[in-house]
């Protein structure tokens, strides 16, 4: 089958209905449809339109489109809109699952990469620093440490103070229906020194400490701070990084450490209110602690410091140069920061359990 075109087929004129171009199409067994202009053929992007309406007819009924006839602009302009297929339900679902699929690993891979630049460049000033080459400045260790450190007390305090005494009130709900209120003592030591004292002082430091090393540095990036250090030859990673990082290492297990007396105190306090003496909540406690639970948590706690320094000085060092950036830094570092807490406590945990510790 073939049709003949003459006269304007542009925009100043009415075109034939389609529908009416199907269904004569429809009413024979048409395999082929040919197009020819006559010499008379005028069209413009109007025409154009219209023939891709056709040729998305034929290609649903498997009819083949001969555009030979028509003229060389107007067949380069039709293959230019159809050189890309038309995107069927079933494509746009694999095409989304594979650009969802791509931009995670890509993700995945992008936080790898970052992950053991900035781990090696930490390594190398480390080296630089037992090497006597490095710019680390003590007074800014010093000052870092008391931010980390007492400028954290009360915070600690409190909140020790309090998950102490709700590992107590959980722990004499369950232990009175045996009659066995005074091992009270024993949970709390045990849930404070093994665990909760570190986790709980660590995600205190996590959105304390480890934001504010990200505002600090993400502020410093916006206003070019960073940029002038490099330019003056002075390593970011030994005068900004290492001393926050050395700083929060030393803190933290006294942080723990204090946490874990408030914890017990907390638990005492319980204890009292429960009809159990404080000669029976000492003694019980007494014999429940043990140096190895105690060194157990101390580990956890420079294992946790080093993740939140880490966290917290690259989201800041990878800030962008706005203020938004520096909250979206801020934001990333926390996030970051209780992830690496949650999965290492996890895996510390796990390698407690086999050693027999």
């Amino acid at each position: 089958m073939s049709a003949s075109l003459s006269g304007s087929w542009d925009r100043y004129q009415t075109l034939p209905d389609a529908a009416q171009i199907f269904s004569e199409l429809e009413s024979g067994d048409v395999l082929t449809l040919e197009v020819l202009a006559e010499s008379s053929f005028q069209w413009d992007s109007q025409f154009s339109a219209w023939l891709l309406k056709l040729q998305r007819y034929c290609d649903r009924n498997k009819i083949q489109l001969m555009l030979s006839g028509l003229p060389e602009d107007a067949r380069s302009l039709h293959q230019l809109a159809t050189a890309v297929p038309l995107l069927t339900s079933s494509n746009k679902k694999t095409f989304f699952s594979f650009n969802l699929l791509q931009s995670v690993m890509k993700g995945l891979l992008q936080w790898l990469e970052d992950f053991v630049l900035f781990l090696g460049d930490i390594n190398l000033g480390i080296l630089r620093m037992f090497r006597l080459r490095s710019d680390v400045r003590s007074g800014d260790f010093f000052q870092f440490l008391h931010q980390a450190g007492p400028a954290a007390i009360p915070i600690v305090t409190l909140l020790s103070f309090l998950v102490g005494m709700i590992l107590a009130y959980l722990g004499t709900v369950q232990l009175r229906q045996f009659g066995a209120e005074v091992y009270v003592a024993d949970l709390v030591d045990v849930g404070m020194v093994r665990e909760m004292g570190a986790l709980m002082t660590a995600i205190i430091m996590a959105g304390r400490t480890g934001a504010a090393y990200a505002a600090q540095l993400g502020t410093m990036q916006v206003n070019e701070e960073v940029d002038a250090l490099t330019t003056l030859g002075i390593r970011t990673i030994d005068y900004l990084v290492l001393p926050r990082m050395l700083a929060l290492i030393v803190a933290m297990p006294l942080l723990t450490l204090y946490s874990d007396i408030l914890g017990m105190l907390g638990g005492g306090v319980v204890a009292l209110s429960m009809d159990i003496t404080f000669t029976q909540y000492v003694h019980q406690l007494s014999g429940a602690f043990a140096m190895s639970d105690v060194m157990t948590g101390l580990f956890k706690s420079l294992v946790f410091a080093i993740l939140i320094s880490f966290a917290g000085c690259q989201a800041g060092l990878a800030c962008g140069r706005s203020s938004a950036a520096v909250g979206k830094a801020t934001t990333t570092a926390v996030v970051t920061a209780i992830v690496y807490l949650v999965v290492a406590d996890a895996g510390l945990n796990i390698l407690y359990f086999q050693l027999g510790i």
